[in-house]
């Protein structure tokens, strides 16, 4: 059996702030046998403090913008200091290889190693004028099974949880700083559109991938965002195990990874039967005349 939690909590740009959140959620995890812990996207130094055309770009709000750091520098060793044993997704700014270039980031570590990291392929809004875009999801082995990593939009993307799953992952870790929606929101945050969607996505790719699905994400507010929590943790079935709802918390799940493979996908075959003869659009998005919806959207 493995247990595996998923944090809703809220970060800033006060490391010291943070680094005492993940002591606090480390310490709960621990006390309730925890083996697999994840973390928000932006745990490390926070996420912007708006989107859109109006969010911290490097043209005119550099000193908004969050801590730049590298996989080996001191911020992450002191994650691992905290973390011990425990293995964990954890999300941050992560300094390119040019000393110049950020990268919305997510590594899976513990105390001794790292045992993978992803830079954000899939940029809303204006994101785009903060981070540069990753190029690929990996799959990285762990003692606690074989993981995946995206961050907070990916999840609107199927074919990011499909590569991943067809790469073999058993557990795919979603970090996320997903807002409620900015206009006509919600009074009550739960029953926001986007936190619908939120959720939607999070049953959807699942399901359709028959893995285990993990959603972090940060809760509160930070700059003009309103975030949603509803951290939780989804079964290869679509079922919701455990969530925070909106609040801050730890939701946790004790399952078994090779039974539920076993069960699952000897009944639905959504990974056997696929027809990849058929998805050439997929693989070939330059056809013109395949995407007319182009010069839809922008009309």
């Amino acid at each position: 059996m493995t247990t595996i939690g998923s944090v809703a909590a809220n970060f800033t740009r006060d490391l010291e702030q943070n680094y005492a959140t993940i002591e606090e959620y480390v310490a709960q995890a621990r006390a309730r046998g925890v083996d697999f812990l994840v973390f928000p996207e932006a745990a490390i130094g926070g996420y912007l403090s708006s989107l859109g055309n109006h969010g911290d770009t490097r043209k005119n709000s550099a000193r908004s913008l969050p801590p730049a750091i590298s996989l080996d520098g001191p911020e992450i060793a002191r994650v691992q200091s905290i973390v011990g044993d425990l293995v964990v997704a954890i999300g941050f700014c992560e300094l390119g290889e040019d000393g110049e270039t950020r990268y919305n980031a997510a590594a899976v570590l513990d105390g001794d190693r790292i045992y993978g990291s992803y830079r954000k392929v899939h940029q809303p809004l204006g994101e785009n004028m903060s981070y540069s875009s990753g190029d690929g999801y990996g799959v990285f082995d762990t003692p606690v099974g074989r993981i995946g990593l995206q961050i907070c939009y990916d999840k609107a993307f199927p074919e990011a949880a499909r590569i991943m799953a067809l790469k073999g992952a058993e557990i795919i870790a979603s970090l996320s700083a997903w807002p409620a929606a900015r206009t006509a929101t919600a009074e009550n945050l739960q029953e926001d559109r986007w936190t619908y969607r939120f959720n939607l996505f999070d049953a959807a790719r699942a399901l359709e991938n028959q893995v285990f699905w993990v959603a972090s994400n940060q809760s509160g507010t930070f700059g003009s965002l309103r975030y949603v929590g509803n951290a939780k943790i989804v079964d290869p079935g679509g079922n919701i195990l455990d969530t925070t709802l909106l609040g801050s918390g730890l939701a946790v799940a004790e399952v078994d990874i090779c039974k539920s493979f076993t069960a699952m996908r000897a009944g639905m075959f959504h990974l056997r039967d696929r027809r990849p003869e058929k998805y050439g659009l997929l693989t070939e998005p330059e056809n013109a005349d395949d995407l007319a919806w182009r010069d839809l959207a922008h009309a």
